[in-house]
Formats: C-alpha cells, sequence, structure tokens
C-alpha cells in the first residue's frame, strides 16, 4: 500500500496491484485538491463554506452525490464481500414541516434511474424493488409513507434493492454506559453524525447515529446479512436525497470511508457549518402567547393544504401511459362541470352518473359519466371500456373522447348528444314513438355492445373472456331491446320477467327472434347482416336459455346436428 499525501482536508489510498481507492476523507468539501473526485447530479452542489448541498427547499427535487471511482466490494476470487466502514455528518434542514428523505448508497452505477418524494431519489415508480438492481442504501427518513412500510417519520432504515426496509428503527442513540434509548430527532435542523460499518465475517450490518462526535457503544441498528449477493465486484458510494409536496434541505458536511478497516474519525468542530433556522428570543408576556396560538393556526393550516393537495393529486401510473384515447386531468373534469354540481346533472347512466360540461379549450360540449362507488364495476372493467370504446368510430356510436382515474374515481368523457341516447326514445313513456323503419336502421347500423350486464353472454361469467361470439350475443340482447322497448335487466320487474332474453323466450311465439346463449350455435355478425338484410333465412332450430352448460364438446355436436 501506498500513500498519497495531501493536506487535511482530503486523502486517498489506493491499492497499487488494483489502482483502485481502498479509502478517502474530506473534512468539508472547499478547496478540493481533485474537484473530480466527487461526482455532482441533480440539485447537489459546494457552497461556498465547503458544504455539500444535495436538496434545497424547492419541491420535487432529488439531489446526488459519489466518489467519482468505484470501489472493489468483493474478493474476485470466491465472490465473498469484503468489509467496509463510513462515517459522515449530515443535517436535515425542514422548510416548516420536514419533506421526505436523504440516504447513504451503494451502487453499481452513478447514474440512477429515480424519483424524487418517497422514491428517496434512488428508486423510481416503475420500480421501487427488484433483485437486479443491486443497490444498498440507509436512509434517514422524516416522512412515514404507507407504501413503502415506514414505522414513522423519524426512523433508520436499511434497504437492499426495495424501498421497503429489510430493518428499521425510530432515530435514537445511547449514551455512554447507557442502556436507555436517547431520542434523536432527523429534522432539527442540527448536524448528526452517523456511522455505518458491514462486518463480512459476521455478516452484519451496524449503523449509529449521535449528535455529537463521540461515538455510541452500541448501534441503534444491527441486520445480520451476507451481502455477497446483492453487491457487484465495483460498485459506487454516495448519498441521494429528495424532496416530495413538502421540502426539506439536505446537506452533508464531512465523509470518510474505507475498505476492510475502519474509517477515519471525523470530528464535528473542526467541519463547516450550514444555515440552521432561526431562533427567536420573546418574553413570556401575552404577546407571545398570541403569536404561538397564531403560528399553531398556520401550521393546521398549511398542513390542512397540502393533505388537500396531495389528496386531489392525480397519480400516474405507468399502464396508464398504454391507453387511449386521451386522459383528462380531474380538475379539468370538475371544472367542466361545475364540481359535479346538479345544475349539470343529465341522468343516471349505466354505472353511475352523467354530467353535462364544458371544456375549458374546446367549444362543443361533453357528457362526463362518473362511476359510482357503489357500482361493481371495478378499475379492470373499466380500463376494458375505455380500450374497446377509444378505438369505435360510428355516426350511431356516441364518441369517447377521453378518460380520468383519480383514487377511488373513474370518469369517462363523451360527445354531448343534444337530442338524448336511445334509451330516450324506448323507454319511460318517450315524446317520439320511433317507428320500425327508424328502429330497423338503427339496429343495422350499431355492431358492438360494451359494458352492461343483460348484454352479457352467459359463458363470460364463467370464463371472464369476451370472445367474437360474446359480440353476438350482447348485439343479439340489443335487437330484443329495441323491438320490446324493455331493458335488458329489469330490477323492478317479477324475478321470471326481469332479464329480457328469458322473458322473451317464455313469451315468444312461432317464428319469434331470439338469442341464444350456446356460443357456438351463434351466427357471425356477417350472417347477422344478411339476416338484417333479408339475403339469408333465419335459422328454425332454436334453443332456450340455460340449455347449454358450458360443455364445449355438446355444443359443437348441437351445432353440427343442425348443419
Amino acid at each position: 500500500m501506498f500513500t498519497i499525501s495531501l493536506p487535511l482536508l482530503f486523502f486517498l489510498i489506493v491499492s497499487p496491484s488494483s489502482s483502485q481507492p481502498t479509502e478517502f476523507f474530506f473534512s468539508g468539501f472547499k478547496h478540493l485538491i481533485d474537484p473530480n473526485n466527487l461526482t455532482l447530479a441533480d440539485e447537489a452542489e459546494i457552497e461556498k463554506n465547503g458544504v455539500l448541498r444535495l436538496t434545497n427547499h424547492t419541491h420535487f427535487l432529488q439531489g446526488h452525490t459519489f466518489y467519482s471511482s468505484p470501489f472493489r466490494f468483493k474478493n474476485s476470487t470466491d465472490g465473498r464481500a469484503f468489509s467496509f466502514s463510513t462515517t459522515f455528518v449530515f443535517g436535515i434542514v425542514p422548510d416548516l414541516i420536514s419533506g421526505d428523505d436523504f440516504a447513504f448508497t451503494i451502487t453499481p452505477s452513478k447514474n440512477l434511474k429515480a424519483s424524487s418524494g418517497q422514491y428517496l431519489g434512488m428508486l423510481n415508480a416503475a420500480d421501487p424493488g427488484n433483485l437486479s438492481n443491486h443497490l444498498v442504501g440507509i436512509e434517514f427518513d422524516t416522512v412515514q409513507n404507507l407504501e413503502f412500510k415506514d414505522i414513522d417519520d423519524n426512523h433508520v432504515g436499511i434497504d437492499i434493492n426495495s424501498l421497503v426496509s429489510n430493518a428499521s428503527v425510530a432515530a435514537g442513540y445511547y449514551r455512554q454506559g447507557s442502556s436507555t434509548k436517547q431520542n434523536l430527532s432527523l429534522k432539527s435542523g442540527k448536524p448528526i453524525q452517523a456511522w455505518i460499518d458491514y462486518d463480512s465475517i459476521d455478516n452484519v450490518i451496524n449503523v449509529t447515529i449521535a449528535p455529537s462526535s463521540k461515538r455510541p457503544t452500541t448501534p441503534i441498528l444491527s441486520f445480520h446479512v451476507d451481502l455477497s449477493p446483492f453487491l457487484n465486484e465495483f460498485m459506487y458510494v454516495g448519498f441521494s436525497a429528495s424532496t416530495g409536496q413538502l421540502a426539506s434541505s439536505h446537506y452533508v458536511l464531512g465523509w470518510s470511508f474505507k475498505i476492510n478497516r475502519q474509517a477515519q474519525t471525523l470530528d464535528l468542530s473542526s467541519l463547516p457549518s450550514f444555515s440552521r433556522p432561526p431562533k427567536k428570543h420573546t418574553a413570556l408576556t401575552v404577546g407571545m402567547s398570541v403569536s404561538s396560538a397564531n403560528l399553531v393556526l398556520i401550521v393546521l393550516s398549511v398542513a390542512i393544504y397540502f393533505m388537500i393537495k396531495m389528496k386531489n393529486v392525480d397519480v400516474v401510473e405507468d399502464w396508464e401511459l398504454e391507453i387511449g384515447p386521451q386522459r383528462y386531468t380531474y380538475h379539468e373534469l370538475k371544472q367542466a362541470n361545475d364540481g359535479f354540481s346538479d345544475k349539470t346533472f343529465l341522468g343516471q347512466g349505466g354505472f353511475g352518473r352523467v354530467y353535462k360540461g364544458t371544456l375549458k379549450h374546446s367549444k362543443p360540449d361533453v357528457a362526463v359519466k362518473r362511476v359510482s362507488h357503489e357500482s361493481k364495476q371495478g378499475l379492470r372493467e373499466f380500463m376494458s371500456e375505455i380500450s374497446s370504446l377509444g378505438r369505435l368510430r360510428h355516426r350511431n356510436l356516441v364518441q369517447l373522447l377521453g378518460w380520468c382515474r383519480r383514487r377511488g374515481d373513474l370518469l369517462l368523457v363523451y360527445d354531448f348528444m343534444a337530442n338524448g341516447s336511445l334509451d330516450k326514445f324506448l323507454f319511460d313513456n318517450p315524446k317520439t314513438i320511433l317507428n320500425w323503419d327508424h328502429r330497423f336502421r338503427i339496429v343495422k347500423g350499431t355492431t358492438r355492445v360494451v359494458g352492461t350486464l343483460g348484454y352479457l353472454a352467459p359463458e363470460l361469467f364463467k370464463t371472464g373472456k369476451a370472445t367474437t361470439s360474446s359480440d353476438v350475443y350482447a348485439f343479439g340482447a340489443l335487437l330484443l331491446e329495441v323491438a320490446c322497448e324493455r331493458r335488458p335487466v329489469e330490477h323492478k320487474a317479477l324475478p321470471e320477467e326481469m332479464v329480457l332474453v328469458d322473458w322473451v323466450w317464455e313469451a315468444r311465439k312461432d317464428g319469434f327472434i331470439c338469442s341464444n346463449d350456446m356460443p357456438a350455435l351463434r351466427p357471425s355478425m356477417r350472417q347477422i347482416v344478411l339476416y338484417l338484410d333479408g339475403e339469408a333465412e333465419l335459422p328454425e332450430n332454436l334453443r332456450p336459455p340455460a340449455a347449454f352448460d358450458g360443455n364445449a364438446e355438446e355444443a359443437l355436436m348441437l351445432h353440427d346436428s343442425l348443419v
């Protein structure tokens, strides 16, 4: 081994055989001998006094700093991870209410595909945890995120390949000779020193923190793990920090690291300092009480404001980006219909309420269907309707313009039909009665029905899989609906008359057109068009509902016998 002689500010030890660094020491970051020894990314910067700042009080930021050269973390012969040790002094200065996290990280790359907010600048929504990440992080977290099973809003956690901590503990430390844990606020705005050690003999990570440079003998967190499977041979070490809806400034004052030995100690008194929240000394008067009360009201107001703001945030998952057509924001649609007010209410749809609205940058009116929370139609069916209707273009079908999903609210945006929909001319004593010629023209122009109970073929309840045959069944239900002026399901009717298809079978006479719940016996849509155009004879042999028990072989035998 040999030593490069540098000022006390920084030194580096390398192995002559590999030219790989094994140790470094930063007592502040001012006047670095070689600025290239550190890689700063995103919002990270070194302030004039030598403090490394990762983020500031701006929302949704992330900052990264890495030692520029990778370290050899594993024995190339047997693949065993080396022991390592690091110590650093950090500070988290909150902006009224502390926001998000700071972490020491070991990664295979300095270029992290990461997001801000709860993702710590280490991972992202598409990859919150994966065995191929080869990532080890020690998080110092000031926000409780239930998505990642955080224990509280002031904890230390060990994260391996995931943002769900393998082990975590409320932040604190043990004084010398005491078994009583002392609480320590990570967001106090004061310097905190951390020591992280991995012992490759005992396979354990120990994390210790304290408000001074006097290291406690008892770690605050220990986790037994062999890091060999999770580390590559060469890895980078550094820091990651992020802000979200709430913001904090994250600082590092000094940093020491070493492979296979104890890292050199840092003296807190010799390190630069960062700006702390100003202290205000006020006399114990009535005026102070009033100021305190006002401060509490301000804090509560700010907290409520952010809670409401966070509640209304549209969360877009990756798979939603693949769904067409246009995705509107919830705010746009809420504004379009005056907050879903009663004066814009048009009526009750198949599975939700429908409102009339006007979009800000669109002249024609739109209809917004808001799926009710009581509806049995879930997200899966909702997305199915979007993907189906978004591809349909027909003069007799209302055009789906776009959609929106926010928390429990599911919304569809259609062209507004000034004359109303087909059901207005069929049900509830319509003002205008459609003649048969008009009904027949409508039927000939509609070839697909999507989504509502009564149009669903019986086999869909068993297989959950839509086919061209189930589309034919749905079209048959629509034929009966137009011909009989009855909805496919009448909830107020007698049980034997509730389902339109069943009711027609009970009341049928010779030559009456009916639906068939045997998929193999249903005609194709091309045959249906031929029937409607009078170019083909209707089949004579029909079977009533429930005659088919789902056996495909039986259906085929019946089909062959009819042919």
